[in-house]
């Protein structure tokens, strides 16, 4: 029997790091390539939901990441201004925990297992046989006419009534979520004309929410982390079908799902799940490269179709001008729409 064909993940985030864990819990040989470092924080929600506190169990990580200091989230409100749904228990608990923490806690599990982690080094070379992508978002300046553009901070001092907190405005939403040692992450999405001036992020005031606002209330009292402070611009986040790329791609180099949702963690751990047994294929010479990575994008547009369907009508609605006046104020309160939104975006 021939050994097992060597698989390359470009990308250390957390689709690239769960994909090497799963394929070295294989046998499979495996690398990851990381232009950056461990730790670091980055933009991100810092909230794992439905199915991918089940991917983390699955790969026997659930643990480790309650060690960790990973909070159970049971409870989401959602506010636009001064509007604000009931605090509302969620379907199922979700996760919540840094990315500072995750990323260095999987690239050690991933090394523990025989893993190759190759840090500050940039791949150069064509994304062809036995190499997959997993190394983020694709950026897009301008999408739709917008610039998009996320901003994250820890914060201390703030007491949200919720273990998820979302907040709309005009120009944007943030979404506050509880972490361990009385943390809380905010994180928010923005856009702006490209006409428009550089937003001043230094001063953390897209973060803050408009004065009045719920949002701005709530952080009153805040004490930012100046070192967890991060931004990212150049966001897409038009659906992609995974049948569509010529290479093999896993997490948000497949496709970015609007962080309303909450999803985008659970749809980078999913997809790097649903990789290993195909790649598995190929590297046990069942399969081509081409078939395993068709099976994996038929796979992955089977999953996440209705899911970003979905995070695509939200996305419009968190935006829509509708949101802020008094019609807003009934959809927030309906139940149906909280069902519908949580069966369709998980």
């Amino acid at each position: 029997m021939s050994a097992p064909r060597p698989i390359t993940i470009v990308g250390g985030g957390l689709a690239g790091l769960t994909l090497g864990i799963g394929l070295r819990q294989q046998g499979i040989p495996a690398t990851v390539i990381e232009a950056g470092h461990y730790p670091r924080h980055r933009v991100c929600g810092e909230f794992i939901s439905g199915r991918g506190v089940e991917m983390l169990e699955r790969l026997g990580l659930r643990e480790a990441l309650a060690r960790a200091g990973a909070v159970e989230a049971r409870t989401a409100a959602f506010f636009s201004g001064r509007a604000q749904s009931p605090v509302r228990p969620m379907p199922a608990p979700a996760l919540c925990l840094s990315r500072f923490l995750l990323d260095e806690l999987l690239a050690r599990e991933f090394q523990r297992l025989g893993g190759g982690l190759r840090l500050h080094e940039r791949w150069r070379d064509e994304f062809g046989e036995a190499v997959v992508r997993a190394s983020g978002r694709r950026p897009q300046p301008i999408e739709n006419g917008w610039r998009w553009f996320g901003v994250k901070a820890h914060a201390r001092g703030v007491k949200p009534v919720a273990d998820l907190e979302m907040h709309a405005s005009p120009g944007g939403y943030v979404g506050l979520c509880r972490l361990s040692g009385g943390e809380v992450n905010v994180c928010g999405l923005f856009r702006r004309r490209p006409a428009a001036p550089a937003p001043a992020l230094d001063e953390l005031g897209w973060l803050r929410g408009n004065p009045g606002s719920v949002l701005h209330e709530r952080l009153a009292r805040a004490e930012f982390d100046a070192g967890s402070i991060c931004a990212v611009a150049g966001l897409s986040l038009a659906p992609r079908r995974a049948a569509a790329h010529t290479e093999c791609c896993i997490g948000d180099a497949l496709t970015m799902i609007p962080p309303v949702t909450g999803n985008g963690m659970a749809m980078a751990f999913e997809s790097a799940t649903m990789a290993i047994m195909p790649l598995a294929a190929y590297s046990g010479g069942w399969l081509t490269w081409m078939q395993a990575q068709q099976s994996l994008a038929r796979a992955c547009d089977a999953r996440f179709a209705r899911r970003l369907a979905w995070a695509r009508f939200l996305q419009w609605f968190m935006f829509a001008s509708a949101l802020q006046c008094r019609l807003g104020a009934l959809a927030l309160r309906s139940d149906w729409l909280w069902r519908a939104i949580f069966r369709n975006t998980r």
